[in-house]
């Protein structure tokens, strides 16, 4: 009888945001992958949690999902988890399940703590429609990105880290204009979590001076309806420079 793949969110900062359910698969389970074993022994340890683990990251995925998904195969049940959050969103863990998925093998993802849900709820901006874009490319198809998310009407949510965030924020105003309303949300879950609402270009001046640390979230305002009727040409007219 096959086994079954579970993926398992763990927390973004705060270890007591682990669920028991998560907590009682990664107890039964016959062996946890993960993005980093030093990272998760410090979450395994505080819980209590003895099962074997193996290194599971986006440098070997491509040759380690083929070889575990036969191991699900023969029986055994396998956790998935990453540093932090829930593996697949901006972290490895597609590959495998989709791998799991096409011999027929039982995925199930655990529900759990992921950053960007509770930093569009506390940034104040809508959260009935939104898009996740998790990271930018860094270079090759950046800039076609950015042109094409300054037109969404949704609510837009980056990834970014702290070293790029000033980049960021001056590409955004050039996009999308500095007066759009944005929230860049820092630490969420930990002890230092910060949460800044204004402007882009507000928010540009105040981490030029403040320099921030850890995981970033920028929550960016969909393009205003006001704004997106006045670029609309009327029929047979010639764009205005």
């Amino acid at each position: 009888m096959a086994g079954k793949l579970y993926i398992v969110p763990t927390p973004v900062g705060n270890l007591a945001d682990m669920t028991f359910r998560a907590v009682d698969t990664l107890k039964s389970v016959d062996l946890i992958l993960a993005e980093d074993t030093r990272t998760s022994g410090v979450l395994l340890k505080h819980y209590d949690i003895t099962t074997p683990m193996r290194s599971h990251h986006k440098f070997n995925e491509h040759e380690t999902a083929g070889p575990i998904a036969e191991r699900i195969e023969a029986g055994e049940n396998i956790a998935l988890i990453s540093d932090a959050g829930t593996p697949g969103i901006s972290d490895p863990g597609f590959m495998l399940s989709r791998e799991c998925r096409r011999r027929g093998l039982t995925v199930e993802c655990l529900p759990g703590a992921t950053a960007f849900v509770p930093a569009l709820v506390a940034s104040g901006l809508p959260a009935d429609r939104f898009v996740f874009e998790g990271f930018l490319p860094p270079k090759k198809g950046r800039a076609t990105r950015l042109e094409s998310l300054a037109q969404e009407p949704r609510t837009v949510i980056l990834y970014e880290s702290p070293m790029r965030l000033q980049r960021t924020l001056r590409q955004l105003i050039e996009y999308f204009g500095g007066e759009r309303q944005a929230a860049v949300c820092r630490e969420i879950s930990k002890l230092h979590e910060t949460i800044h609402r204004a402007t882009l270009s507000e928010l540009s001046d105040f981490f030029e001076v403040n320099k921030p640390k850890g995981e970033i979230v920028i929550v960016i305002e969909g393009r205003p309806k006001e704004s997106a009727a006045s670029q609309e040409e009327a029929p047979g007219s010639f764009p205005s420079f």
